[in-house]
């Protein structure tokens, strides 16, 4: 009993080639599970990696996951917690896949990537078991038994493409890297309002895809997909109208205005030569089509010289776009000229899955913000996987040799996958796994120079940084951390000529301005430093650091009523700011304003209770007002914090020292000479009260 269509094809009969896959013929059920099971062995590895490259920015340093944003946020910010309205919002609406992070934070009650990552490996082999129903509907058309279930007359092909999928290594940044969420999510709805569609269901079909391209912008192409399959006028145009809306809809949120992007992030786009342009997207085709084929070089990020661009007609790579046109042209003519019905259909359908969900990062429509991600080809890999399982399953009818290839090829997938999987557990492997893959990228080389510094070896950092600038000389980004280096390493000279290079490249950069002026403050160039301050406010409204900063320099130059007020400004902008407060309060102290001083500390601790920084110097004032047991109290708390301070000790010495308390002002010098013998002051105190301790003795009959 066939229930909702049937495609003209093969009929209810299996196709004759489908016996020649070296696969066994399972139950429906068992082999979503081999797939599924499959998926998993490949990614399971990765499941305790870490939060890595783009993960930073989405999910770490994203405010809209958090339980005290509110969840209305995720409808009018991108992806990466900006407002779609800002000038720097890439524009990447995807707030269902935003809400299944905040979910992960919820149930994890906080940030920790295990739950995050096993959700994706979860994702993926989901995505996997289902991809055969969807195989075996482009395959043979549509059919059902008498319990619903969907006829398969090429078992063996959907379900080696299935694998194919689920092994695919080209899909560890997906499901390896956490912000991939948006591709797996997206593939998922795209399979369900594929599916839906094929059950004649269309508000559910519309509803689907909606959702899919609220996980991300390439849910649309399901549409495409669909309205390629037979169906009533009346489908066609519901389908169509739906889309055109969703698309309208999209180009509202974003503004109505793509993003803007530089000449680094897709150098192709900005050829003035309009040949050149077309001949290097042609060329970034051949080249996502080899990581298809062969997905052994994979790299995070392909970008920055990564790929030179071609730039005249005799460059041998041009024989690659000849290549694969010459290739897609023969597919092409295969599907629209075979006598063969069935061949006809999958070859058709199988080139649309594989071209359509591609289309929105071809440059085609608009520009995009980068030259190749692996992660785009997600859902694209489903096409070309359906593609090989055909022609192996061809081509094992005559070279049975070919048997053990598709095996072997099925078991490199999967060793590549653990690898890779592997690699991208951690920042360090990602990043120097990238280097034999593309050393002319100056982004791989930035990247592992700041994952070196971050873990405190600055002498390796510093090559790797002169190597990002060395390939990309207007590289701001890679300057601004190389300078901060050598400003902690006291080559200032050079620190400052970096900076300012990168402020003349980049203006508007007010991380740079504010380095800079720290430079310039350690070089005693004030005026140029204080400049160099209110340039980076001057682009950053919000940036409390810098009024940090500010606030050093003027206190440096005794200017303390300006110093007060650029702290306070810090404090404004961000509340638990402690080294602004702290200052504060030390300023006050020193200049003899001690009721102010024990003011702003007392308010300091209501923001920041467990800050013994600022207890410290709390306990000064209070010890210098002659409050005692206060300063006592503030003190013994900031020791059960932070116990091995010995400046903590040595003042809660001279504390008792001043209060008569001489046996525990001589305990406390003891601890704190012992943690610092070279602590300023205190050897002296020490030796005074010794003295003071034996004349008690010697006077005590």
């Amino acid at each position: 009993t066939l229930v909702g269509f049937h495609v003209a094809g093969t009929g209810l009969s299996e196709v004759y080639w489908d016996h020649q896959i070296p696969l066994p013929k399972l139950a429906a059920v068992q082999a979503k599970v081999t797939v599924a099971l499959v998926a998993l062995l490949c990614f399971i590895n990765s499941y305790d990696g870490e939060f890595v490259f783009d993960d930073s920015e989405a999910i770490v340093n994203n405010k809209d996951l958090k339980p005290t944003t509110p969840l209305n946020n995720i409808w009018s910010n991108d992806f990466w917690g900006s407002n779609l309205s800002s000038n720097s919002s890439h524009k990447s609406y995807r707030p269902l896949t935003v809400l299944t992070f905040r979910l992960n934070y919820l149930l994890a009650g906080g940030l920790h990537p295990v739950g995050f990552h096993v959700l994706n490996i979860i994702l993926h082999a989901v995505i996997s078991a289902l991809m055969i129903d969807v195989f075996a509907i482009l395959i043979g058309g549509l059919a059902y038994d008498e319990k619903g279930r969907i006829l398969n007359h090429a078992p063996k092909t959907s379900l080696l493409a299935a694998l194919f999928f689920a092994a695919h290594p080209v899909h560890t940044e997906s499901v390896a890297g956490i912000v991939g969420r948006a591709d797996l999510l997206c593939a998922l709805f795209f399979q369900l309002s594929f599916l839906t569609y094929c059950k004649a269901f269309n508000r559910g079909s519309l509803l689907l895809c909606a959702a899919a391209m609220l996980c991300k912008e390439q849910g649309i192409t399901v549409l495409v997909s669909e309205l390629l399959r037979r169906g009533l006028l009346t489908r066609l145009t519901l389908m169509g109208l739906g889309g055109l809306s969703m698309l309208y809809a999209r180009w509202r949120i974003m503004g109505t205005g793509p993003p803007a992007f530089t000449e680094v992030d897709n150098p192709a786009s900005f050829a003035e030569n309009i040949f050149l342009r077309i001949v290097n997207y042609n060329y970034y085709y051949c080249l996502n089509a080899w990581l298809l084929l062969c997905p052994w070089w994979l790299c995070f990020d392909w970008s920055m010289g990564c790929v030179p661009l071609i730039k005249s007609a005799t460059d041998w790579r041009m024989v690659w776009l000849l290549l694969i046109w010459c290739v897609l042209i023969g597919l092409i003519s295969q599907a629209l000229c075979s006598q063969d019905s069935q061949r006809r259909r999958t070859l058709t359908l199988g080139l649309v899955l594989l071209v359509v969900p591609f289309l929105p990062a071809s440059n085609i429509f608009f520009r995009v913000g980068f030259v190749i991600a692996e992660r785009v080809l997600y859902l694209s890999s489903a096409g070309y996987c359906l593609l090989l399982a055909y022609s192996l399953g061809h081509c094992c009818c005559r070279w049975k040799l070919l048997c053990v290839l598709v095996l072997a090829l099925l078991c490199v997938y999967v060793a590549r996958c653990a690898l890779r999987s592997y690699q991208w557990r951690s920042e360090r492997s990602l990043f120097t796994s990238a280097l034999s893959v593309c050393p002319l990228n100056a982004k791989v080389h930035y990247n592992v120079g700041k994952n070196l510094a971050d873990r405190g070896n600055s002498t390796a950092a510093i090559q790797y940084y002169r190597e990002a600038v060395r390939l990309h000389p207007t590289y701001v980004h890679a300057m601004n951390n190389l300078g901060n280096i050598l400003k902690e390493r006291n080559e200032l000279v050079e620190a400052e000529q970096l900076l300012s290079k990168a402020v003349a490249i980049q203006p508007d950069f007010a991380a740079a301005w504010m380095n800079l002026g720290i430079v310039q403050n350690s070089l005693q160039k004030f005026e140029e430093a204080e400049q160099s301050y209110w340039n980076a406010i001057r682009f950053r409204k919000k940036y409390p650091d810098c009024y940090y900063n500010l606030g050093r320099l003027y206190a440096d130059q005794n200017r303390h009523v300006d110093a007060l007020n650029a702290w306070r400004n810090a404090t404004m902008l961000k509340p638990e700011h402690s080294l602004a407060w702290n200052n504060m309060v030390i300023l006050l102290d020193n200049t003899g304003n001690l009721g102010q001083a024990e003011l702003i500390g007392r308010e300091a601790l209501k923001l920041l209770p467990n800050d013994h920084t600022i207890m410290f110097s709390l306990a000064n004032v209070l010890g210098k007002l002659q409050k005692y047991k206060e300063s006592e109290a503030f003190f013994l708390h900031a020791l059960r914090i932070n116990p091995n301070a010995a400046s903590c000790h040595g003042n809660l010495a001279v504390l008792y020292h001043r209060w008569g308390k001489l046996e525990l002002a001589e305990k406390h010098y003891e601890l704190s000479l012992k943690l610092d013998p070279e602590a300023p002051g205190t050897r002296d105190n020490y030796n005074m009260l010794r003295r003071k301790l034996d004349q008690l003795k010697r006077s005590t009959p």
